[in-house]
């Protein structure tokens, strides 16, 4: 996750909220000052609010602390939850909507669907050949080195010919206001059950108008089927298609039996399906599709060696396939932009977080100029584990990293600093500033078929100043609407 700007302490304005004044006929205040150098989603800088960003404001009413209850209630009901290392853990659902308007939904819709198309290209490009490399888009070595790169995929043509299934990338918004493509996720992404599921808990718990009402996410299931059947082998009518779990242990777990469920197709584990030949079998049943959510991500695995046959036989698809990561390497975000270009002869729609190449001298040398402003990122590795943000290290720890990236600058990837916006969201019975990111989905229904769920999901910071948005590190999400 970007780094951690400066942030004052918050001081509440006022102790009635600013959506129970203005329902008394207070004169309407900010919940809380303007925070300097951050994009508040819902409020401008003077602490009114925003035309569509701030439309889910005044449905709150006066007693927030009854609210956020009501929506927590909803969401236990249904036993959404997902796990981590200590078991079981709550789907925590602020009950502050976000909200888009439909003109900036529909430029950010585009250039999501362009986008991943890209990488869907792109990904193609690698196990074939290669004309990326070969017209100088990307170095040769950006791929060569890739943990995600499954060089036993080379020269496989998935059925359907679709590569990226599904995608999930992480946005956020800088100080700006624009929307910049921090990550691009592209293996097994989670989330858009769980944003069903926010979703249901909010409509239930808010009176909203017809005019407010956010697109539907009723839809969902269908983009999610034509995804699969579209990745089904040729002469497949009525595709068998199963999704495959870890099991009750994968954190999550919860969404694999939503999708199955939400599909009527068979929730399955590893140990249920079996291989004859080229030709994967379930219950006596040739499989034609499999929604693949195990983490097992590589081919080299129990499920890589159950699959990669009929996969490269022909008689099976795979959602998302093996191979993927080579297009969500944190050093490839360094050239989606070309490759859009390339791959699609557009120019990009949506801007990437800028991504220093380290093994560029100029790069390098620029990285070491400003490194004090700046976030190193291992290229290896997830969940945030090694990332330093420098304008928050101690000056030891800076030095520590000058050091590595002199050293080994083909290890680390750079990038600025983003002052992630702020979502106002209930702590404590009131409304107060925390930091979103936003995880939209993309489905890709054939080659170069593209649909954008509306909306997707919206993860939160719970702690004040905090930038990590992971349940698993006091995370919580919010329900995304965009309005019609």
């Amino acid at each position: 996750m970007s780094a951690e700007g400066s942030n004052d302490l918050v001081q509440r304005a006022s102790v009635i909220p600013w959506t129970a004044g203005k329902a008394q006929g207070v004169t309407a205040t900010s919940p809380y000052p303007p925070s300097a150098g951050f994009y508040d989603e819902a409020l401008d800088p003077e602490g009114e609010p925003r035309e569509a960003g701030g439309a889910g404001l005044p449905l709150l009413g006066r007693d927030l602390s009854a609210l956020s209850a009501r929506v927590r209630d909803a969401v236990g009901d249904r036993g959404v939850n997902f796990r981590s290392a200590g078991g079981a853990a709550e789907f925590l659902v602020c009950p502050v909507p976000r909200v888009f308007g439909a003109e900036e939904w529909a430029a950010l819709e585009a250039g999501l669907a362009q986008r991943v198309r890209a990488l869907d290209a792109f990904v193609a490009d690698v196990y074939g050949p290669r004309r990326a490399v070969a017209e100088g888009v990307v170095p040769e070595r950006v791929i060569a080195t890739s943990e995600g790169l499954e060089p036993a995929m080379h020269g496989v043509r998935p059925p359907g010919g679709t590569w990226v299934g599904i995608a999930g990338l992480d946005l956020v918004r800088d100080a700006s206001g624009e929307l910049l493509v921090l990550e691009d996720n592209l293996r097994t992404p989670s989330g858009f059950g769980y944003a069903v599921e926010a979703r249901r808990a909010i409509l239930a718990a808010l009176d909203v108008p017809g005019e407010l009402m956010p697109r539907s996410l009723a839809g969902l299931p269908e983009l999610l089927g034509d995804t699969l059947r579209a990745s089904a082998p040729d002469g497949a009518e009525d595709p068998y298609m199963v999704v495959l779990t870890d099991g009750p242990d994968n954190s999550a777990a919860f969404e694999h039996a939503w999708a199955a469920e939400q599909l009527g197709i068979a929730l399955v584990e590893p140990h249920e399906l079996e291989l004859r030949g080229d030709v994967l079998r379930h219950d006596g049943r040739a499989v034609d599709v499999v929604y693949r959510r195990t983490d097992a991500d590589t081919v080299d695995t129990e499920v890589g060696r159950m699959l990669v046959p009929p996969l490269r036989a022909g008689t099976l698809g795979l959602v998302n396939a093996f191979g993927t990561g080579v297009a969500d390497d944190k050093l490839a975000h360094a050239y989606v932009e070309d490759l859009v270009r390339f791959h699609l002869g557009e120019e990009p729609l949506l801007r990437s977080v800028r991504t220093l190449d380290l093994c560029v001298p100029e790069q390098l040398e620029q990285a070491l100029d400003e490194l004090e402003t700046l976030v190193v990122k291992p290229r290896l590795g997830h969940g945030g584990h090694g990332v330093i943000v420098c304008p928050h290290a101690e000056p030891e720890d800076v030095e520590r990293v000058r050091a590595q990236l002199i050293a080994e600058p083909q290890e680390y990837v750079a990038q600025p600093t983003i002052e992630i916006s702020l979502h106002p969201t209930v702590i404590g019975g009131e409304l107060q500033p925390r930091h979103v990111d936003l995880r939209p989905f993309v489905f890709l229904r054939g080659e170069g078929k593209a649909a954008v769920m509306p909306g997707g999901l919206t993860r939160v910071a719970l702690g004040e100043g905090a930038m990590v948005v992971n349940s698993t590190q006091n995370g919580g999400a919010k329900d995304t609407w965009v309005l019609a």
